[in-house]
């Protein structure tokens, strides 16, 4: 019996001890998305590491002696908590205020913001929870140099480091990937974007063409897609506005072992809102799934799926639009988009210096419309009204691609060596047929149409683009990293033409290659105490676009324009943390555009013989006086100037024509500044509470090409409020009201100037949206 005693305490000695060595499991996760965090640093509170979290996001640390520990991760904010029991679960919260030392993924691997020598912003988690967006355009405007043009029904078009512009000088990406194929650009293109399944939203501004490929020009925006969440998460909610748009949001996912799962979407409607003839009905949803194979080897499958079917009312001419009569001139005009993404991709870590993944992935998209744009009255040289014409066209692309990057990390100056190929098979159709408008001349309204059945285009594309980058990034000196890209592309086209030989204009078949090295130089210097600057040069191109080069009225062959873009820029913090600031300056020069020319016969024609010049500042401050209040202030400053651009003009009565340059004019719609403005308030007293004010301005800019019209431009004021429940029989429930235009203000949210006059897309009037959720965690 003594023995066994004595063996009873040695025992439970040995115990103590192994518990005393073993500590306690620390398990990080996002306070958002619930997705484990990766890296996260635990501390002391003299900030003595104790160890840094893992793929799941745990880490087990020893605890004798220790009563608190402190725990870090770049752009969250840092917590210290109380040690009690064996396991602790921590929430981070992705920071609003301590937005530089963000982790983006300018290199398709995450890294510090301080060592990417580019104009990059971030919206996260936080961001998005608090706003409640019921548009991208509402988020992505809160970046400086971005004004994102809502243009109704989650359509829009865009301007960054450019006018407002159809262009394709924009790359939409998921994850990384870009969801449309190059030469099959889309401006409205993020209505195929799932909202409620983004978790993080990155814009890159200028060219990243060494590393993204074509048309990243004005900017690339990249939507980072949410993850299965630790142990099990789920999230409801349902809104509404005075405008009759109604939309339900539900996600939720687990993790269990080795494997991970999230799906996600939502189901938004609008029937008789303030504008006539706008109904819409949008479905979309995302679909992630994990499989850890070892903790080095990671396999992530995604999809994703959108539809939209909407009423397009088009724009208004200035009378209607200054008696804010929302009136359409037509009741037939439509917009249905159906497009599927799926992606595979294996991540593999050799070891401490080496990483690669290979992605699969697969595309269809379908765009059939009966576009409000293309209807149009044929006069007389006197002016005199003759006949209406429209069109209704479908454009189908069904994409299978791969994309491998493999990193190395070298002894020598801490470099590292990015390589990757790219492959993308995208094989298209496109048709559009005549359609006779039938009009009522006295009261200006299209009253219905017949499609003639005659084809105005009829064509299928192979595409084919394969590409190789390189990025090698070197420190020379501990504050010194200088990045180095290069990008080959090969873009491959080979067309054939679906009309009869008789009518058909321009051609049968054709094959088109365009052969394109986009380079890249930049460098960052860390000044420490998150000061610093960065300096680069960087070319853009952009290929001819499908439905440019091989329209059946286009004869005059077109080459790749590119742009070349010189940058400084620099970032410090101050007060303690309290205040930051970021700025860029840029010269944006493009070379070869391709623009639309009016001809004598007063007919269009593309041709490569645009040159612009884009030169403005970019400046974002961030300022926290106290903890509970956080003011934003973005903004950038530009001019964009025609340097080589000219219009023929006819004059009937003397059979004349005539060349009009605008070299050295301000481009139309290009506001000289863009600004948004953000205050936040969460009171400490009242946790969960949030309200927040917001600003929106566009300045004045000329809306035709010779600078003798333009548009004053406008001021917005919006207001948020909302409340999350943090504990109690409530706890997970939260309920939120927007209200957006909050002065009722009349304003266009872009205006165009042609022959016959102004025409105005208007801006929503006051916008009441009531929303409420529920959502749920466990780990």
């Amino acid at each position: 019996m003594k023995k066994f005693f004595i063996l009873s305490i040695l025992f439970f000695i040995l115990n103590t001890l192994a518990y005393s060595q073993t500590g306690i499991q620390i398990m990080v996760t996002d306070a958002n998305t619930h997705e484990a965090i990766s890296g996260a640093t635990i501390a002391k509170t003299n900030d003595q590491k104790l160890g840094t979290t893992n793929a799941k996001g745990t880490c087990s640390i020893t605890v004798q002696g220790i009563n608190q520990v402190k725990i870090t991760m770049v752009g969250y904010t840092t917590q210290i908590l109380s040690i009690a029991g064996n396991k602790l679960d921590i929430l981070l919260v992705p920071s609003t205020l301590d937005l530089q030392p963000v982790v983006v993924t300018a290199s398709r691997e995450g890294q510090a913001r301080q060592d990417a020598p580019i104009a990059i912003s971030k919206i996260n988690s936080t961001q998005i929870k608090d706003t409640k967006a019921t548009a991208l355009y509402q988020l992505l405007n809160k970046v400086a140099g971005v004004y994102m043009v809502d243009l109704g029904n989650e359509q829009h078009t865009m301007a960054i480091r450019q006018p407002i512009t159809y262009n394709a000088l924009y790359l939409y990406m998921e994850d990384g990937l870009p969801i449309r194929p190059t030469g099959i650009f889309n401006h409205n293109s993020l209505y195929e974007i799932n909202m409620s399944g983004v978790k993080d939203i990155e814009v890159i501004k200028g060219p990243a063409s060494s590393l993204y490929g074509s048309n990243s020009i004005g900017g690339a925006v990249n939507f980072i897609t949410q993850g299965p969440p630790s142990g099990y998460a789920g999230n409801v909610s349902i809104r509404g506005d005075n405008y009759h748009y109604r939309r339900i949001d539900a996600d939720g996912g687990f993790t269990q072992g080795k494997f991970g799962l999230y799906v996600g979407g939502y189901v938004a409607h609008q029937k008789d809102s303030w504008q006539d003839y706008s109904d819409f009905d949008k479905y979309s949803a995302n679909f992630k799934t994990t499989y850890d194979f070892d903790a080095n080897t990671r396999l992530t499958t995604s999809a994703a799926y959108n539809y939209l079917n909407t009423q397009t009312p088009g724009s208004l001419d200035s009378a209607h639009f200054y008696d804010k009569s929302y009136g359409a001139n037509q009741r037939f005009t439509y917009r249905k988009v159906e497009s599927f993404r799926a992606s595979t991709r294996l991540d593999h870590k050799w070891d401490e210096n080496n990483s690669t993944f290979v992605t699969l992935f697969f595309r269809h998209n379908s765009t059939a419309q009966l576009p409000s744009y293309y209807i149009s009255d044929v006069r007389d040289n006197a002016g005199n009204y003759l006949s209406s014409n429209g069109q209704v066209n479908d454009q189908r692309f069904q994409s299978y691609g791969l994309l491998a990057q493999h990193r190395v990390n070298f002894n020598f100056l801490h470099s590292r060596l990015i390589g990757g190929v790219y492959v993308d098979d995208s094989p298209s159709s496109y048709y559009a047929q005549y359609l006779d408008i039938d009009k009522d001349v006295q009261n200006n309204y299209y009253t219905g149409f017949t499609n003639t059945g005659k084809y105005i285009d009829d064509y299928r594309i192979k595409l084919f683009n394969t590409a190789a980058y390189l990025q090698y990034e070197i420190k020379p000196l501990e504050a010194l990293r200088i990045v180095a890209g290069l990008r080959y592309d090969r873009v491959h086209y080979d067309f054939t033409n679906g009309l009869p030989v008789s009518e058909s204009k321009y051609k049968e078949q054709e094959t088109n290659n365009f052969n394109i090295v986009a380079p890249k130089l930049g460098l960052t210097y860390d000044l420490g105490t998150n000061k610093g600057f960065y300096a680069n040069y960087s070319v853009g191109f952009q290929p001819p676009e499908t439905g440019d080069l091989y329209s059946s009225r286009q004869l005059t062959p077109l080459k790749q324009a590119t742009f070349d873009n010189y940058e400084v820029g620099g970032w410090f913090s101050a007060f303690n943390k309290m205040l930051y600031f970021e700025m860029s300056l840029f010269d944006l020069e493009g070379h070869n555009e391709i623009i639309n020319q009016l001809l004598p016969d007063n007919t269009t024609q593309n041709q490569n013989a645009g040159a612009t010049r884009h030169r403005g500042v970019e400046y974002s401050l961030t300022l926290a006086p106290v903890k509970e209040l956080t003011f934003r202030f973005s903004g950038t400053n530009a001019r964009h100037t025609y340097v080589n651009y000219s219009e023929v003009v006819a004059n009937y009565s003397t059979n004349t024509n005539t060349v009009i340059k605008y070299d050295g004019n301000r481009m139309n719609n290009a506001p000289a500044w863009i600004a948004n403005s953000e205050l936040t308030y969460k009171p400490q007293y009242l946790q969960g509470f949030r309200i927040a004010g917001e600003w929106q301005h566009i300045n004045q800019y000329y809306t035709n090409p010779a600078n003798t019209k333009s548009y004053s431009g406008y001021n917005i004021y919006n207001l948020r409020l909302g409340y999350d429940t943090k504990s109690g029989v409530l706890k997970g429930t939260g309920i939120w009201f927007n209200v957006l235009n909050l002065t009722n203000k009349l304003y266009a949210t872009t205006v165009t100037s042609n022959q016959y006059g102004d025409t105005y897309n208007a801006g929503a009037p006051r916008t009441y949206t009531l929303g409420i959720s529920y959502s749920f965690s466990k780990y």
